[in-house]
């Protein structure tokens, strides 16, 4: 699984440098740290973000000992949930009890996950040095993003009529992949938490993933308008980053079966 850990590490890491570069570039979070409401937020805020996820990203990528960088990184992650997301909900009480509401505050708690999982897969110690607590991170992180990928799940099932338009033309039957995409995140989140089959399971999560990248995000940033095009920028390689995750998590099964 060394191999494949590795390509999840380099495309966890593209995906976390882009998002900074696209902070940067626009002067405002990427929308899936931001509420639904879509806020703008101060520009020294978005530039500071910016430079935090682009060096994280770029570390992640050259720096194959990467522990505290990521471990810097998901806390940086689970700062922006705590206290910008989270607090966005309580206060908006019309968003507040609507599942989609909560759905970038899931995507950046996932990405949170994907880091502290790189943080445990490529720790930096040398043997026998504070291993266990790398492995305690990455079991945390694993967890964390386990619980996404099965929310997830859920907005397929509850969302399943307004979202098979995103499907392309071409392919038939959007409603059954839907659901049938729904069913497989649903599958192995479920088992990832429950610790079953977790190296094959993960495989097959990152490589589901990675298929969308390549034949749902990667043609909708080619086809996009100019006012879309961040977002869909960011949506390909947000699910770059999960597809990541996912193959690091299956190193890490490997390493402790």
């Amino acid at each position: 699984m060394g191999n494949i850990a590795g390509i999840g590490r380099i495309f966890f890491g593209i995906s976390i440098a882009e998002m900074g570069l696209q902070a940067l570039f626009y002067a405002n979070f990427p929308y899936l740290m931001l509420p639904p409401a879509n806020i703008h937020v101060p520009d020294a805020l978005a530039y500071g973000l910016g430079i935090i996820l682009a060096m994280a990203g770029a570390g992640i990528v050259f720096i194959r000992k990467n522990g505290p960088v990521s471990l810097v990184l998901g806390c940086v992650f689970l700062a922006v949930v705590c206290f910008f997301l989270v607090p966005y909900e309580f206060i908006d009480d019309s968003n507040r009890m609507h599942l989609a509401a909560w759905e970038n505050a899931e995507k950046t708690l996932a990405l949170a996950g994907g880091a502290f999982v790189a943080a445990g897969c490529f720790p930096g110690q040398k043997p026998n040095q504070g291993a266990g607590f790398w492995e305690r991170l990455a079991h945390i992180g694993t967890s964390i993003f386990a619980l996404m990928i099965v929310a997830f799940s859920m907005l397929h099932f509850v969302y399943a009529k307004d979202a098979s338009g995103y499907i392309p033309a071409w392919i038939p039957a959007h409603l059954f992949w839907m659901y049938f995409c729904g069913a497989a995140l649903l599958g192995s989140g479920v088992a990832i938490l429950l610790k079953i089959r977790v190296g094959l399971a993960a495989t097959l999560l990152g490589a589901m993933i990675f298929t969308w990248f390549v034949i749902l995000h990667v043609p909708k940033v080619i086809n996009a308008a100019p006012d879309d095009l961040a977002g869909e920028i960011s949506s390909a390689f947000l699910a770059l980053a999960y597809c990541g995750t996912a193959f690091m998590i299956a190193r890490s099964a490997g390493k402790s079966a």
